[in-house]
């Protein structure tokens, strides 16, 4: 997920790190600048830090969406419509032989574990999928559905832009500002309900 306003340079440059010779100097952030920072220097079990990948959740309506769009946890709050997915999949990154790691929680939490590419054809076992598509994350009978259902894709370095596979908005407004930018038609998808 990203601001709408940053779509142009995805477009131009693909996604990329803040470290990248590409990075936007524009960059619009969204999220929690305190959980931002702490990512940036969480340790990972392959010894490179968290804040080295750009991450991707498996699914929509995220904990962290929630946070965005509401304002929660000292997060200024964001409009739905400025807010888009940006679409990729296992296969694109494995075919790009792109460097990933995917955990099956939220990638800071203890009891989140870690896996390599060595992994991969175990994926859909590892990830707790039902958690992923879960509407509510809030359960009395099941404490740990939170955590799995933020169950991240990391990708080291950068992500061209046709590894953006299409890209996912709330309304017909939103739509309309990504054709503006270039994006086609076909590759945008109006998706309310993966908002809240």
């Amino acid at each position: 997920m990203t601001h709408i306003e940053n779509i142009s340079h995805i477009l131009h440059y693909g996604i990329t790190h803040h470290t990248s010779v590409n990075a936007n100097p524009n960059f619009i952030p969204i999220g929690d600048g305190s959980l931002i920072a702490m990512r940036n220097n969480f340790l990972l079990n392959n010894g490179k830090r968290l804040g080295e990948y750009i991450p991707f959740y498996f699914g929509a309506r995220t904990p962290m969406l929630y946070v965005v769009q509401k304002g929660f946890n000292m997060v200024a709050p964001i409009l739905a419509e400025n807010i888009v997915y940006c679409v990729t999949s296992v296969q694109k990154m494995i075919d790009k032989q792109l460097n990933f790691v995917f955990t099956d929680g939220h990638a800071v939490d203890g009891f989140t574990s870690q896996y390599s590419t060595a992994d991969i054809e175990n994926i859909s076992t590892i990830i707790d999928w039902n958690a992923i598509k879960a509407r509510y994350w809030r359960s009395d009978t099941d404490l740990d559905l939170k955590r799995r259902k933020e169950a991240e894709f990391l990708i080291l370095g950068d992500i061209s832009n046709d590894a953006v596979l299409g890209f996912l908005v709330s309304n017909e407004n939103a739509k309309s500002r990504l054709i503006a930018f270039g994006v086609e038609t076909t590759n945008v998808h109006v998706r309310p309900d993966y908002y809240f």
